[in-house]
């Protein structure tokens, strides 16, 4: 069984476009999934957008009063990647329109409450997360929750179908449960833990995913949703191509399909890297070269050959043209490095360490670097959190997908880096820190040339989404 996340509207219509697969290794129905699906998104969005509406409206009524709301946390959210709405003021013109306040937008997949329906094992812990959502502080300097509002209730009935794992299946019958969706460079990355553990239920084998590679989805796999799940897997597949291997090697884009021995032997240097994340958690590795026409036998006699002198597994994956026939090679290393005794998970911090330990464990152990900088904003949030009593928590880093540093034109495989984190959210219903590595921005934009230019309805039949 899978167990995958649900596509997000941002990237659909943006520049990556959805993601249920392609060409023979796809789930169904593609455009559905890719879009409204069970409008699991839109009732998050909803969800999210009525309790800052109610946090709003408490805070105007009482306005100068000591219980009244000082400093609003909670963001709004659209599942839509619009740059304006990243920092916005809000109750301009007339008072009746509320108090005026510098506030922004984050997309719905950053939102808490996705992260915290992920991180909930029914409808009671859902009701519980929301509960206990830190929203802000009063003018005496106390936190306010969603309880203090006393709308928890309302909230919860707005996510009540949403909770529910959805089932689909891929073109060959392989049942999927698709469920939760957030980003792994700006949220956690891994769909819902419901949806993980209803599949547990019913297959011998369970495929997840965390996107974003091992520096961001696999280090928040393990150390937040598998810590908090109690989930052991068995082993990681690192999924890689060979233009990307290339694209690493600094091969240019227009060129990076066609053959290059120079730039594919420099930019395995990447895939060594990610393997060593794998590694450093106790993970069995199995590396897949995901196959593309024009990928030539011998580039991947000498990727094969590579990953021999590593002693790591290799596979062909050639599920895009084939469908299941193209993946059994895949499959059957998956079968047998399974029959291999695991280890349980190594997490690369400790929850008693302090959140600045934690980071720099991440910085030091997963990316490679040498220290973090925590800017003035970051560290006033640490002292909130110390007062809190929110020390346990795990962090989630917010960092940019295109590098090991913070700074997407620099690799960062040198290692000669440290990381700057601007700020410190605290996603206390989630139940971990967001650490926001430097200029992250929370509410991605869109491309020159977006997706959304090519997707059309013909003949009642939506196109152009892929």
């Amino acid at each position: 069984m899978l167990a995958l996340r649900e596509p997000s509207l941002g990237p659909c219509f943006g520049m990556k476009g959805g993601a249920a697969g392609g060409g023979y290794s796809q789930v169904v129905p593609m455009e559905e999934i890719n879009l409204h699906f069970t409008g699991d998104f839109h009732a998050i969005t909803a969800a999210n957008n009525t309790l800052t509406a109610l946090l709003e409206n408490f805070r105007f009524y009482n306005r100068g009063k000591p219980e009244g709301i000082k400093t609003v946390l909670m963001k709004r959210c659209l599942d839509v990647n619009d740059r304006v709405l990243r920092k916005i003021v809000t109750g301009l013109d007339t008072p009746s329109n509320g108090i005026p306040s510098e506030t922004g937008f984050v997309i719905t997949p950053a939102s808490e409450i996705m992260a915290l329906l992920c991180m909930s094992e029914g409808l009671e812990e859902l009701r519980q997360r929301i509960d206990d959502m830190l929203l802000g502080f009063t003018f005496a300097g106390e936190p306010f929750l969603t309880r203090d509002l006393g709308v928890t209730g309302a909230i919860t009935a707005l996510l009540k179908d949403a909770i529910q794992p959805n089932l689909v299946q891929t073109l060959e019958g392989t049942p999927a449960m698709i469920h939760g969706g957030p980003f792994a460079n700006i949220a956690h990355g891994c769909n819902s833990i419901m949806a993980t553990k209803t599949a547990l239920q019913y297959g011998d084998y369970v495929v997840t995913e965390a996107g974003f590679a091992t520096d961001l989805g696999a280090e928040k796999f393990f150390n937040i949703k598998c810590r908090k799940a109690g989930l052991q897997p068995a082993m990681s597949v690192l999924v890689a191509t060979s233009q990307a291997l290339k694209l690493s090697g600094g091969a240019d884009e227009k060129t990076m399909m066609l053959p290059n021995d120079a730039a594919l032997s420099k930019g395995v240097r990447n895939l060594e890297k990610h393997i060593s994340i794998l590694k450093s958690f106790k993970q069995k590795v199995l590396v897949v070269l995901n196959r593309y026409h024009f990928d030539t036998a011998e580039e991947i006699a000498w990727l094969r050959n590579w990953c021999l002198e590593k002693e790591v597994a290799f596979a062909v994956n050639d599920s895009f043209r084939l469908g299941g026939e193209g993946a059994l090679e895949m499959a059957q290393a998956v079968v047998d490095i399974c029959n291999e005794p695991s280890q349980p998970i190594q997490h690369t911090y400790e929850l008693s360490d302090d959140v600045e330990t934690k980071i720099r464990k991440i910085v030091t152990t997963i990316y490679g670097g040498t220290d973090v900088v925590l800017y003035k904003k970051a560290k006033d949030m640490i002292k909130k959190i110390k007062a809190l009593g929110l020390e346990h928590l795990p962090v989630c880093m917010a960092k940019t997908q295109y590098s090991f540093t913070h700074n997407a034109a620099i690799s960062g495989l040198d290692g000669d880096f440290k990381i700057d984190v601007d700020d410190l959210v605290i996603s206390r219903g989630a139940g971990f820190i967001v650490a926001v590595c430097g200029e992250m921005v929370r509410m991605p934009g869109l491309p020159k040339i977006p997706q959304a230019n090519f997707i059309d309805v013909v003949d009642g039949k939506i196109t152009g989404v892929s």
